[in-house]
């Protein structure tokens, strides 16, 4: 399942790319989801879960404003709008994964640096890591994580202490 939904990000990557391409371009006819339609079809059977692709499309599109805001200070000296299409929609890709908590937050990112890898220049993956990596840390998403860590460190701790109570009480 773990490489369909990386076929399935490479897709909606591709049609994010496209999508706003065709809008720069004044193509008032752009729509996510005919593109996502057109460019799924050669890989239905081996992406199988399609609905994948078409929610994290259309959720970065409905929120791309949102995420275009989000990055902007995460990235100062890179102004959005100047940075490559493809790192660009990466990053969307990326945050909005991040944000939505689907997966855990190393995959998240470690999937859209892969992206990065596999259709940015030679140094998209760093800028990307770098980026996701910031936002990680700076829009509180690993809060979350870090609380349920905790709260299972603490579980553990109480676990091991009524065993080291047990034992003592049998000696």
């Amino acid at each position: 399942m773990a490489s369909n939904r990386h076929l399935g990000r490479i897709i909606s990557l591709q049609s994010l790319y496209e999508y706003e391409f065709r809008l720069k371009a004044g193509d008032a006819t752009a729509d996510i989801d005919t593109i996502v339609a057109k460019n799924i079809e050669p890989y239905s059977k081996a992406l199988g879960d399609t609905e994948f692709v078409y929610a994290l499309s259309k959720g970065v599109v409905e929120n791309m404003e949102k995420l275009d805001n989000e990055l902007r200070p995460l990235a100062p000296e890179w102004p959005i709008d100047t940075i490559a299409a493809i790192d660009r929609n990466v990053l969307r890709i990326g945050l909005y994964e991040l944000e939505l908590q689907a997966v855990p937050p190393k995959v998240a990112i470690n999937e859209a640096v892969e992206l990065a890898k596999a259709f940015g220049s030679d140094n998209s993956s760093k800028f990307i890591n770098g980026v996701l990596g910031t936002a990680y840390k700076e829009l509180g998403l690993g809060e979350k994580e870090e609380k349920e860590n905790a709260e299972s460190d603490s579980k553990k701790s109480e676990g091991e202490q009524k065993s080291s109570d047990d034992q003592e009480a049998t000696a």
